[in-house]
């Protein structure tokens, strides 16, 4: 027996295909194997350029790194160690537990990072501010000051859900859902971003609508409210100004949260000031000034918001990776099919799934006979250096 540390698997050397495929629980004609690549310090994190490797040059080993290996399939040779990695125990995924699933996001969330200690803080200082204008426009009978109380209570709706999915994303890997729940960031932001792009509409539509109205009709006591609000969301913009910056290089999921979160805050703050500003000037006679100020808002706001909505979106829409350009994708698939051994090269997929993880696949067609292994390890390497960490190749006979 003689073990390989690049596949972190024990092999001999008259072992067969067959018998191969039978030991991970496929057919003799199925040749799917999964390539997975874990972050390293021996190994930079940027993509690189990818590299021409000859396959008759014995003297270099495709795959002596450490950090390469081949995933198994889940439910084939799941031992007790990758249980107690899953956190599942012996149980079927059936019996996942919602509550023991919320009691551990909770728990999360009481030992959470700064960031999780500091929303929950702005939560909280939005929902009694809410309260308070809520009760005190049901008192008075101000209805602009009820409905702002309910903006602020759905945006508060959308920070506790952005909480809830930071401490939920710390869950381990499990059977039911085998990449974790890191993805849910990103559904995260992307539910902030399209709230964001709702409020930019909806401020054009207030700003048409001041435009037909009379303007000596419209109440200035929201001053007072747009002040306090204003006052609560610099808290905010200041808890997370590290990411208060349109355009941001996502490296995490975590990074497109944290930066939806900020956003969210930003966007109000903007609201706010632009409704101060309008009163302001209305009182010192400007005409259509509500009418300015709200359009200048509508407009910022959508500004702001936009790249990442586009971004969160092309995750969700499994686009091609950013972070490789396709011209690399593209020659990586031309060294392929340079190869003698190599008839076709089809089904190229590849995309994000969280920002920093890319995933792909593709289909090799090879020569009736021949060892595919060579190949394989070869088509691992293109795509190793270039930053794909997890890399499905199946292989066809002709």
């Amino acid at each position: 027996m003689e073990k390989s540390n690049s596949f972190n698997y024990y092999k001999s050397e008259n072992q067969n295909l067959s018998s191969l495929n039978g030991d991970f629980g496929f057919g003799a004609s199925d040749r799917r194997f999964a390539f997975s690549r874990q972050a390293s310090f021996q190994q930079s994190q940027e993509p690189h350029t990818p590299i021409s490797i000859d396959l008759n040059d014995s003297r270099r080993h495709l795959l002596s790194r450490s950090v390469s290996g081949i995933d198994i399939p889940l439910g084939v040779y799941w031992s007790e160690e990758n249980e107690k990695f899953s956190g599942e125990g012996k149980g079927s995924p059936e019996k996942f537990s919602v509550l023991v699933f919320v009691l551990s996001v909770f728990q999360n969330i009481r030992s959470g990072n700064r960031y999780m200690k500091r929303l929950l803080v702005m939560i909280s200082l939005n929902v009694a501010y809410s309260t308070s204008e809520l009760l005190i426009g049901l008192l008075t009978g101000r209805v602009g000051l009820v409905s702002d109380a309910f903006h602020l209570t759905f945006g508060c709706g959308l920070l506790t859900f952005s909480l809830f999915v930071m401490a939920a994303s710390r869950e381990k890997v499990n059977r039911v859902y085998t990449y974790g729940y890191k993805r849910l960031e990103v559904l995260s932001a992307f539910t902030n971003a399209l709230f964001l792009l709702f409020m930019s509409f909806s401020l054009a539509v207030e700003a048409l609508h001041a435009f037909i109205q009379d303007e000596s009709e419209h109440k200035h006591y929201l001053i007072v409210s747009a002040v306090t609000n204003l006052f609560v969301n610099l808290i905010g913009v200041w808890f997370f100004r590290n990411y208060a910056r349109i355009n941001i290089a996502y490296r995490k999921a975590e990074d497109m949260n944290y930066h939806s979160v900020c956003l969210h805050v930003l966007a109000d703050s903007i609201r706010s000031a632009g409704l101060i500003l309008a009163s302001w000037l209305l009182s010192i006679g400007v005409q259509n000034a509500e009418v300015l100020c709200l359009g200048l808002v509508s407009v910022a706001v959508f500004m702001l918001v936009m790249p990442l909505f586009k971004a969160t979106a092309g995750i969700l829409l499994q686009t091609a990776p950013p972070s490789i350009p396709i011209s690399a994708l593209s020659k990586c698939l031309r060294q392929i099919n340079a190869c003698e051994d190599v008839l076709e090269v089809s089904q190229a997929r590849f995309w994000e799934l969280v920002p920093g993880h890319v995933v792909g696949s593709l289909t090799i067609q090879v020569k009736n006979g021949m060892d595919y292994r060579p190949i394989l390890e070869f088509v691992h390497g293109l795509y190793h250096d270039l930053g794909v960490q997890d890399l499905t190749v199946q292989t066809d006979d002709t």
